[in-house]
């Protein structure tokens, strides 16, 4: 009888060990494939690009974060071409950008057109470089221009040229670059959107669909290069202290700034020197400070990723993020309220005297 009794009490205890024991087996058959993804992924990423005597085309490259990542390139010792319509901002740009070489023979070209207008013109020009400097091993889009206003008060004409010229100003140049890059089975191609490419606001109705159309081309795109080594980068930096973002900011909606304000201004050194670092690496998402990662985790859908370990820090953190997220997007609502129910007790203290 006692035999029996112990018989059973091993039994049971047996079953009520066996869900810890389960536990414990798929937390080391997760730690063991965690470990497997970590140690592969170095295999399945892409080779960093070596920027010494790479040639890099920057358009938009004569002011703000254009010119800062000629720089950041030129330091590691590129050879540059300057792309943007202002022809004396590209003579001054190029003088800054000379400052920074690391070497005799490095140069900086510089190639005054508009690349949103004609696709001929922009293929021709980017010919030319080629012929001067050799073929191009890495394009970065950044010629861009923003407008902010209430979508009712922009002008319509304004819609179609942010296309036009964050767009179209960026289709341009990377199908002028894109077959020699294919036939070489190399290279870099980045887009620099903004973290209003990521999240619509206040008062960006016309900018961020401009903005976020690069996202969907880079992905589209790079699913195509990627069997030619070639990568794509979209860089999405935040409200940047350049001259693009002083002159938007002179008939920025109330609303608009006041939303901006809560993630503060960065330099554009140092947008350059991060996006400059993810697109050698073959990054296809490039952010900035604690606020452009967390944009950029709830916003990744099925975006590609070039490290196993990108993609579970994205799955790891998503419920986190989306929370905080939540939170933003609360105070965001409550600045557009505020503002609207000011604007309507001026109206009618206005009225009343």
């Amino acid at each position: 009888m006692s035999s029996a009794l112990s018989h059973w009490l091993s039994f049971s205890s047996w079953w009520l060990l066996l869900p810890f024991v389960m536990l414990l087996v798929v937390a080391a058959f997760i730690v063991a494939f965690v470990l497997l993804l970590y140690m592969i992924s170095p295999l399945i990423s892409p080779k960093p690009l070596k920027l010494n005597g790479a040639h890099v085309v920057v358009t938009g490259g004569s002011s703000g974060i254009g010119k800062c990542i000629a720089m950041e390139c030129y330091k590691h010792g590129a050879f540059i071409t300057l792309v943007a319509r202002d022809e004396h901002k590209l003579v001054q740009a190029k003088k800054e950008v000379e400052k920074c070489a690391i070497n005799d023979k490095q140069v900086v070209l510089c190639i005054s057109v508009d690349v949103s207008k004609d696709y001929n013109q922009v293929e021709s020009v980017i010919k030319q470089a080629q012929e001067k400097l050799g073929p191009v091993d890495m394009l970065v889009n950044c010629a861009g221009m923003s407008i902010s206003g209430k979508f009712e008060e922009v002008e319509v004409d304004r819609f179609k040229k942010l296309m036009e010229v964050n767009y179209l100003g960026s289709v341009y140049p990377t199908r002028a670059v894109v077959t020699t890059m294919k036939e070489r089975r190399m290279g870099r191609i980045m887009f620099v959107s903004s973290q209003a490419g990521q999240i619509g606001l206040f008062g960006y109705t016309a900018y961020s669909p401009s903005k976020f159309a690069l996202r969907g081309l880079a992905e589209a795109l790079q699913m195509e290069m990627k069997p030619y080594n070639i990568y794509v980068t979209v860089a999405y930096p935040p409200d940047t202290d350049t001259p693009g973002f002083a002159e938007e900011n002179k008939t920025k909606p109330l609303e608009t700034r006041l939303i901006s304000e809560t993630s503060g201004v960065c330099q554009p050194e140092q947008v350059a020197k991060v996006v400059v670092k993810d697109a050698v690496q073959g990054n296809f998402t490039s952010s900035f400070g604690p606020d452009g990662y967390m944009l950029s985790a709830l916003t990744c859908g099925m975006s590609p990723v070039t490290s196993i370990t990108e993609g579970l820090q994205q799955i790891v953190t998503m419920g986190l993020f989306r929370t905080i997220a939540l939170f933003y997007l609360g105070s965001f609502d409550s600045i557009v309220r505020r503002c609207m129910i000011q604007r309507e007790q001026s109206k009618a203290a206005d009225k009343r005297e």
